[in-house]
């Protein structure tokens, strides 16, 4: 073995210079004083945040949410008191759908103020620190603590640093060093992320079904008609049926250009828009209305002179404009049908983290789906002859998109039902009210149900007895979700009805998804030597909002969980976990810089081990081991693709299965 000793030692050096930059230290902190009176003094603490970084707010309602920022003030006895409370900057709250809860968080710049009176006219220095937790969009880092010691005078206070530690702190530090085998043969992965290929898609056939609609698809014959028989020429026709479609899906990507100056004035806004409880229970009334004009009750258009005053000017100007008028009158007129869709496309763009950029992509497959039939028609125009005759079956298509409203509507009055807490719209809930939906769905589609623009049903057609049976189906999906078991995580609607803790029964277990998990690395060590299994290395926290949706979104798919669950000991450490150690446990590490850190939660333990062995300081991260410390594959962290991460995984396990093959050139012991 020793003869492999001298390259591993190399490369292992210069891996981990090249790791080294995964060390993230994002928040820089000052401390200054302003004096107020002879016995009055401000103390200032500024953070210095780097771009895309936040740090939390002081106060976090509910104990399911990231660590609030925390000032502790040394040395008040005798010496002075506090004045009010430490004041931070006014910033409003966003509503994070993992947390399910509305929280501040500081970007760029913060300052904090805390007023002080003196009691003590001697005492010249204040010694405090400062707790907090840091962020971006895709990692958390470990929570810690910052101290100062400022000077009342003005005088600049360097602060001392221990060079060493005695020789049990030593021992406990060493103890932490996992001496990782075979890192060498890894290089450092980089995640991609999802594309928004999805959200034009999904437009595409929110496009798609609009045409099926009775607004839409009688004016595709009429209109390519109009072009292909108006013009001087077959060609011209052509080319006037292009243009018309062309600005249609200019159209609807215009209605989307005032979503990106909201966002360029102000990033979060969008958000805000879309978690307002406000606007949440007013989007729920107005899907009502919507659903319940398109099950006939009442016809719900804008005003009829918007329309003819648009058709009068395509008329009379004739030409080029003339056409841009005459799409922008089919936008108008038929905005009864599309207009709910396309409210559904804006909601579900709020919402997410692609805010305008998404909304555009998802209008840009909408105005292209509803532009596409009346180019391609013109262009073949023998194809209108294989359309189906408008009758009873476009105002079936408006019946169903009425019963799609009624439960998208839900998702609005449960976003509003998350922040505020009201408990209204339990997870169990909103499943059921769907399910009463579906069940809606499937006696209408089989003339059980009427509504007033219906006709006598004869015979029932193939279609609406297969879509019945599909919508059953969807039906039979939902009803797990109404029980304690794994299979209510319903993977294929993750995330759109309430989180799972947000539920009827009492989720209180210790491991996501009720796998088997260790929170000691040492327990977990025994355990997979025992079975004999690899080891999945989880440095995770409490309040880190990607691990959650690793956990939901990721190791929920049935092949990662299985995966997961039988091939697997899953060790997960928390780096936020305050709980204290025993005294004895408790020890100071020293930092490669000679700096002094005090181990004395489990979470500063498990921050450490991983700063040491991995040199990162984000979570999630995950790592593959077997009991002896080899590396079985690369590390990764935040990976929302699951078919990456499955490969990730049984790679891993292909790895701990060959292990006895020699393939990473390291004797076993």
């Amino acid at each position: 073995m020793n003869r492999y000793l001298a390259p591993i030692f190399t490369i292992f050096l210069l891996l981990t210079a090249s790791l080294n930059a995964q060390i993230f230290d994002p928040v820089e902190w000052s401390s200054s004083v302003e004096k107020v009176s002879d016995t009055e003094y401000t103390l200032i603490f500024i953070a210095e945040i780097e771009p895309n970084w936040h740090v939390y707010s002081q106060v976090i309602e509910g104990d399911d949410g990231p660590l609030p920022t925390e000032f502790t003030y040394h040395n008040q006895e005798g010496n002075y008191k506090l004045v009010g409370k430490t004041k931070e900057p006014d910033v409003k709250p966003y509503f994070d759908e993992v947390f399910a809860m509305e929280i501040k968080y500081f970007e760029n710049k913060a300052v904090f103020k805390q007023k002080i009176k003196l009691l003590n006219p001697d005492f010249t220095e204040i010694s405090s620190e400062v707790f907090f937790m840091v962020c971006d969009d895709e990692r958390c880092l470990a929570p810690t603590t910052h101290e100062f010691v400022t000077s009342l005078t003005g005088e600049d206070v360097k602060n001392t640093t221990v060079a060493s530690v005695d020789d049990r702190s030593k021992e406990l530090s060493e103890q932490l060093n996992l001496n990782i085998i075979g890192a060498e043969n890894y290089e450092t992965q980089e995640v991609s992320e999802k594309s928004n290929l999805t959200i034009f898609i999904l437009g595409f056939l929110g496009g798609l079904i609009a045409l099926l609609t009775p607004c839409v698809f009688p004016m595709i014959p009429l209109t390519v008609s109009f072009f292909t028989k108006s013009a001087d020429n077959t060609q011209k026709g052509m080319a006037n049926s292009i243009l018309y479609g062309l600005f249609i899906l200019l159209i609807y990507v215009v209605l989307s250009i005032p979503f990106h100056v909201l966002d360029s004035l102000d990033p979060e806004i969008l958000n805000n828009i879309s978690t307002n409880v406000t606007l949440n229970i007013l989007f729920f009334f107005i899907f009502l209305v919507f659903a319940f004009s398109f099950f006939g009750y009442f016809e719900l258009t804008l005003p009829a002179s918007w329309s003819n005053a648009l058709d009068s000017k395509a008329n009379r100007i004739g030409g080029i404009i003339g056409i841009f008028f005459m799409a922008l009158t089919l936008a108008i007129v038929s905005f009864s049908c599309t207009g709910p869709i396309l409210g559904t496309l804006l909601g579900s763009s709020l919402s997410s983290d692609g805010g305008a950029t998404q909304l555009t992509l998802g209008m840009s497959g909408f105005g292209l789906a509803l532009a596409l039939p009346f180019s391609l028609f013109a262009m073949f125009p023998k194809w209108l002859n294989s359309l189906p005759k408008s009758g009873g079956w476009l105002n079936t298509v408006k019946v169903v998109l009425g019963f799609i409203e009624l439960a998208l509507a839900l998702k609005f009055l449960s976003n509003a039902d998350l922040v505020e807490h009201w408990g209204l719209l339990k997870r169990e809930v909103f499943i059921g009210l769907w399910i009463f939906i579906g069940l809606g769905l499937v006696l209408y589609l089989l003339g059980k149900i009427k509504f007033p623009h219906d006709g006598p049903i004869k015979k029932l057609s193939f279609g609406r007895i297969s879509f019945a049976v599909l919508i059953l189906a969807f039906v039979v999906y939902l009803i797990p979700g109404l029980t304690n078991t794994k299979a209510a995580n319903l993977k294929l609607l993750s995330g759109f009805p309430p989180p799972l803790p947000y539920s009827l029964y009492d989720k209180n277990s210790e491991c996501p998804l009720d796998l088997n998990c260790y929170k000691d690395l040492n327990e977990g060590l025994a355990a997979a030597k025992l079975e004999d299994k690899p080891i999945m290395l989880d440095f995770t926290g409490w309040a880190c909002v990607n691990c959650r949706k690793m956990e939901e979104h990721v190791w929920s798919k049935a092949n990662v969980f299985n995966l997961l669950n039988e091939e697997f000991i899953i060790i997960s450490l928390y780096v936020d976990d305050r709980r204290e150690l025993s005294e004895a446990d408790q020890f100071l590490y020293l930092k490669p810089n000679g700096t002094i850190k005090d181990i004395e939660t489990i979470g500063d333990k498990w921050a450490t081990l991983q700063t040491i062995n991995f040199k990162n300081n984000s979570q999630p991260f995950y790592v593959l081991l077997d009991h002896k410390m080899n590396m079985l594959n690369h590390t990764t962290a935040y990976t929302p693709n699951a078919s990456e991460y499955f490969d990730w995984l049984k790679a891993g396990l292909e790895n701990f299965q060959n292990r006895s093959k020699n393939i990473f050139n390291i004797t076993s012991e």
